[in-house]
């Protein structure tokens, strides 16, 4: 759901890390952006605890963030026009440790959250309960993750990053980068069960951070973090399963370690976009047939472009280290155009258009 203010201006909400997660953000921030000269203006902030990722309600008016510590937690915020969200019943426990990634089921029932672990705690999936008014109610399901990968520091464990509903709501994907995999489940929307029907096992030291579906959900892009890629997969929608097609590196910026972050498709299908974090650009692809093909790619408007959010026109980049929301023209060809308008927001790490 998008709210819609004054003048057609849209209203952006981004989470950051907050002094107790290692960050000097507030938590949630909303701002106010204008699509017409991609004005972008910070109007309020509320306090939510390391808020590294947020999604929204799909019928209510009602955010969700994580607050990525060990223990994890999840909680519940209502929006308000033109203001910052206000809390909306107490937090519960992720399911795991260091939550960065949730999902709202399209039912509009269940949170669906990724539990990164830690060096020797698992990646976990939870499942949690929403009642009629988008309040988390209990925690119904906890899977762990098992496997590893070759990358020493990174793969000796699992590390769920993201979970995602396939495009026909048939299939919950959720990538780990410590295993390689994309593990597919079935939700149980009674008991709020997950059962596990499917493991996609990706290149070796590849560390598949997040997806993104093409419109039609024939294809899922992958942005690989630890391999510095960006995957083209084919999606069998009738397993849940992804079969690798093709593969560019994120970024031509050389002899500069490189991790991709946040990674979009365009609503016709044709381009796609991805964070680096390292070169700290944003890059842009053509996708034709299954191929990927660079577009080149940009200055991010900032340090450590850590997520990536569409919004009317444009691309809002959200840079860590320099604690900077950039806004991105995209042309009609799929190319960026360098930042117009730069805000400041202390890490910042996340952005959603509600």
């Amino acid at each position: 759901m998008t709210s819609t203010g004054t003048a057609g201006q849209v209203v952006v909400l981004t989470g950051s890390y907050t002094p107790d997660t290692g960050g000097e953000g507030i938590g949630v921030t909303a701002l106010r952006f204008t699509p017409g000269d991609r004005a972008l203006s910070v109007v309020d902030a509320v306090a939510a605890s390391g808020a590294s990722f947020l999604a929204a309600h799909p019928t209510l008016p009602v955010v969700y963030t994580t607050h990525e510590s060990t223990p994890g937690a999840v909680a519940a915020f209502a929006l308000r026009d033109d203001a910052a969200p206000t809390p909306l019943g107490a937090p519960l426990t992720s399911g795991g440790a260091n939550p960065c990634h949730l999902t709202v089921h399209p039912g509009g029932d269940y949170l669906l959250t990724a539990n990164y672990g830690t060096d020797t705690l698992p990646g976990t999936v939870a499942v949690h309960r929403l009642d009629a008014d988008g309040r988390l109610v209990d925690l119904t399901d906890v899977v762990e993750h098992k496997g590893s990968g070759p990358v020493v520091g990174r793969q000796e464990g699992t590390h769920a990053h993201q979970v995602v509903v396939d495009p026909a709501g048939r299939y919950i994907l959720a990538t780990d980068l410590g295993a390689d995999t994309v593990f597919t489940y079935e939700l149980d929307t009674d008991a709020g069960k997950l059962k596990l029907v499917a493991t996609s096992q990706l290149r070796p030291g590849s560390g598949p951070r997040h997806l993104a579906f093409t419109p039609a959900g024939d294809l899922v892009l992958s942005a690989d973090e630890l391999s510095s890629t960006v995957t083209c997969h084919r999606y069998d929608a009738e397993t849940g399963t992804l079969h690798e097609v093709s593969r560019v590196p994120a970024t031509a910026v050389a002899d500069i370690p490189n991790q991709p972050g946040g990674i979009v498709t365009s609503d016709c299908g044709r381009y796609v976009w991805v964070t680096n974090r390292g070169a700290d650009t944003v890059a842009a692809f053509r996708i034709t047939g299954a191929e990927l093909a660079p577009l080149g790619e940009i200055p991010s408007g900032g340090s450590w472009p850590r997520g990536l959010t569409a919004a009317p026109g444009c691309l809002l980049v959200t840079n860590q280290h320099s604690g900077t929301v950039a806004v991105l023209g995209v042309s009609g060809d799929g190319s960026l155009e360098e930042a117009g308008v730069v805000v400041e927001v202390a890490s910042v790490v996340c952005g959603l258009v509600v």
